[in-house]
């Protein structure tokens, strides 16, 4: 019943080959329209009226020099911070900087209502935002952004966003900009340790450029040509009447859900509404990466775990009518994808067991003899495990780092691979949480945190009181 073990064996290799080329197929897809992207011209900011969000929970380490930078990047813009109830100097030192400037609003929240996930912070946002807009304020003309406590945008960003193809486009609802990690060049993050523990702190955090820069862009690009363009959670744009349609929840209080994976989910239900959601590679925000593993675990659990909490909407996505055919198969994709990663992590390694098993005895004859199997097994394995990934390493020189050197961008590669697969750490961790029900928000420590005092950069106004 079921066939021979050679059978299974060989059945089950040429699965995993087509599913190896399949996923390749998929990422030529995604780069060839990443490769060809190209700048294009601007537009004229001073047409919209621009209020930017950021969520706070004990940031007092790196929020006066945010606020410093957004207002010098966005002068004519309104800033509204979210104190959710931080533990640290995070009020006080908003409250400094809003006694000083009057487009700066503290939006405190205390508990037991505060720390219920960032959708709700955002929501506390947007209701204290609409209550403070005049009564005839056009909803279109108003965008509101988000960005994270560390989150520094490039110079003339919002003439970016205001661009004829972006919120320059009626059409266009929202817009996500670029991220990238501003401390990527940095030699020696660690600088109270050795060269082995500086060399893997600044190998990941060039891997999260790699996978910002070059990977989540790429994958931007082909979700552009089936009108599922992802949000994230740094250096988004929407229009406040797309926010007021979503708003349909009063017990919610706001357009935001409260899944650990907000962002996206406020895109998924964007898409649903059929309004349309745009990034772009123009410009951009950076911030910090983390060079701790520790600290990069619990982010991608929380990623990982907000990708199966959203699962839940599979069943709305495939009745939609707003949605393509294709816009609905990527989506189901995406949503799959901790699922699809934790089968991965189990069927590779078991495959090259078997495959491995033998090249070491040929004799026992269980697989076909001539080694077809055990080539299938090697050639799937390259491509669904290494080559996928490895490729981003020379696509990110050759698109965001012109300067490096050809085979450091190989190694880069090589790294991206194994960085890659370490996330499924991570996956199986949230797939635990998951199962428990636990799914309470987990802060990521920011790097200043934890930096040794003189490698802090915070003004002397911005220190902690004593």
């Amino acid at each position: 019943m079921g066939g021979s073990p050679s059978t299974v064996v060989t059945s089950t290799t040429t699965l995993f080959l087509m599913l190896a080329v399949v996923s390749l197929g998929y990422l030529v897809a995604l780069v060839v329209p990443f490769l060809r992207d190209r700048p294009r011209p601007a537009g004229d900011a001073s047409r919209f009226d621009w209020h930017i969000v950021v969520p706070c929970l004990n940031e007092a380490a790196v929020i006066g020099e945010t606020l410093t930078r957004l207002r010098g990047a966005f002068p004519d813009a309104h800033l509204w911070i979210v104190d959710d109830a931080s533990d640290d100097d995070t009020a006080a030192i908003v409250t400094r900087h809003r006694d000083k400037d009057p487009r700066i609003h503290l939006v405190s929240r205390e508990l037991p209502r505060a720390r219920t996930g960032k959708g709700d912070a955002l929501n506390a946002a947007y209701r204290a935002l609409v209550a403070a807009l005049p009564g005839d304020v056009t909803p279109d003309g108003v965008v509101v952004g988000v960005f994270d406590a560390d989150g520094l945008p490039a110079s003339g960003c919002l003439d970016v966003v205001a661009a004829p193809h972006l919120l320059g486009d009626p059409s266009v609802d929202a817009v996500q900009i670029e991220v990238r990690m501003r401390n990527r060049d940095e030699r020696r993050p660690l600088p109270r340790s050795g060269p082995v523990r500086n060399l893997i702190a600044r190998t990941l955090v060039r891997m999260q450029d790699i996978e910002f820069r070059a990977a989540v862009p790429a994958l931007q690009a082909g979700r552009s040509l089936t009108r599922t363009v992802s949000l994230g959670g740094n250096g988004q744009f929407v229009r406040l009447g797309a926010l007021r349609a979503l708003d349909d929840a009063p017990d919610r209080g706001g357009p935001w859900h409260n899944s650990l994976l907000d962002d996206y989910e406020l895109a998924l239900h964007l898409a649903l509404a059929g309004r349309t959601v745009a990034f772009t590679r123009d410009t951009w925000v950076e911030q910090e990466a983390l060079w701790s593993g520790g600290r990069l675990l619990v982010q991608r659990t929380r990623w990982s775990q907000g990708t199966m909490q959203c699962a839940r909407h599979l069943r709305t996505v495939w009745r939609s009518r707003r949605l393509s055919v294709p816009g609905r198969i990527e989506i189901t994709y995406s949503l799959l994808q901790p699922w699809l990663q934790l089968l991965v992590s189990m069927v590779c390694p078991a495959l090259l067991v078997v495959a491995a098993g033998h090249l070491i005895d040929r004799a026992d004859g269980f697989l076909p003899a001539g080694g077809t199997t055990q080539w299938g097994l090697l050639l799937g394995f390259l491509l669904l495990a290494i080559v996928q990934f490895g490729m981003w390493g020379p696509l990110y020189r050759a698109k965001c780092e012109p300067g490096q050197g050809f085979w450091r961008s190989v190694g880069w590669g090589f790294a991206y691979t194994a960085y890659v697969w370490c996330y499924s750490l991570a996956t199986w961790r949230a797939l635990g949480r998951h199962v428990r029900g636990h799914g309470a928000w987990a802060k990521t420590r920011r790097n200043a945190e934890i930096a040794p005092p003189r490698a802090r950069a915070a003004s002397p106004e911005d220190a902690p009181a004593r």
